[in-house]
């Protein structure tokens, strides 16, 4: 029987202690949701078994339809239920196809850091085993408490505790709910109806005339022609304007220039040619020589006659 100082164990313990995929998985739910040893593991999953190894029995008993064991199937689905480890209508199948982690949703320590309570699971560990959360008005600090449905929206700080001040520090930053995510029933399938399909209705006709407003008329495609170069135009020559002689300019008073001084020398070897006399006779000049020629010989012949009209008077 025992002592009742030192009850039995309310878990089983792994058949080899040292199997390496086993360590693993656990420690992975332990970072996951906070826990402090292997042993929480362990309680999680001697619960499970024990609601599995419940459905296999009465399987293996429901096909000689005695009331006792539809009895015990309906009270173990509503544990089940109100426990929020399984959803409303589910089926014995359906408590085999169970796994660790449903079980270790429904404790308080993950309920409260999901309802944003906490920063961390472990945050959330800590407020509860000190005493910071309540359930309805009863106070709660065993992180391990599995949580019903009707006691999920009941939880809440404590009043006589600091948390309650939005302002503490150790508050979450956020006030957020995170509800964990509901698993909605399978939905049954069902036939699909037939359909009566409706005449299709058929577009008034458009007449020619309609056609031709509202259609764009089509443009005829334009011939490209090739590019000829144009006759460039002949160039008119400009008519030669007769330029007249400019008027010398006079010279400045001063200094006398080098244009001046060659305008003198041509002025007194004009005169000197004039008074010069020249062999009319002579049939060896060139007719080309200069444009003075022909009045430089009007001019002989006018000092001749003077000359000749002169020696008369005498």
């Amino acid at each position: 029987m025992g002592k009742p100082r030192f009850p039995r164990k309310k878990y089983d313990t792994p058949l080899h202690p040292w199997k390496e995929e086993r360590i693993k998985t656990e420690r992975s739910l332990m970072k996951k949701y906070g826990l402090k040893n292997h042993r929480e593991v362990w309680k999680a999953r001697t619960r499970l078994r024990k609601y599995r190894g419940q459905a296999r029995a009465l399987l293996a008993k429901f096909s000689s339809k005695d009331p006792q064991i539809e009895k015990e199937s309906s009270q173990l689905l509503l544990h089940l239920t109100r426990m929020g480890i399984l959803t409303s209508g589910g089926t014995l199948d359906d408590v085999l196809a169970l796994d660790t982690e449903k079980i270790l949703n429904r404790r308080l320590q993950t309920l409260v850091y999901q309802r944003g309570f906490a920063n961390t699971s472990y945050h959330a560990r800590q407020l509860v085993s000190h005493g910071h959360i309540t359930i309805g008005d009863r106070r709660v600090s065993i992180p391990g408490y599995l949580v019903t449905k009707d006691e999920e929206n009941t939880i809440g700080y404590t009043p006589d505790s600091p948390l309650n001040a939005i302002s503490h520090p150790a508050r979450p930053k956020t006030d957020f709910v995170k509800a964990p995510p509901e698993t909605k029933p399978p939905r049954e399938e069902t036939s699909p109806q037939p359909t009566e399909k409706k005449p299709e209705e058929k577009p008034p006709k458009e007449t020619p005339k309609e056609l031709s407003k509202d259609k764009p008329q089509p443009v005829p495609p334009v011939e490209k022609k090739e590019d000829t170069p144009a006759p460039t135009p002949a160039k008119q020559e400009p008519e030669q304007k007769k330029k007249e002689p400019a008027a010398p300019e006079k010279p400045k008073e001063g200094k006398p220039t080098e244009t001046s001084q060659d305008e003198e020398k041509q002025k007194s070897e004009n005169k000197e040619e004039a008074t010069e006399p020249k062999d009319t006779s002579s049939e060896t000049k060139e007719p080309s020589t200069t444009k003075e020629a022909p009045a430089t010989e009007e001019k002989q012949n006018k000092t001749s006659k003077e000359s000749d009209s002169k020696g008369e008077e005498q």
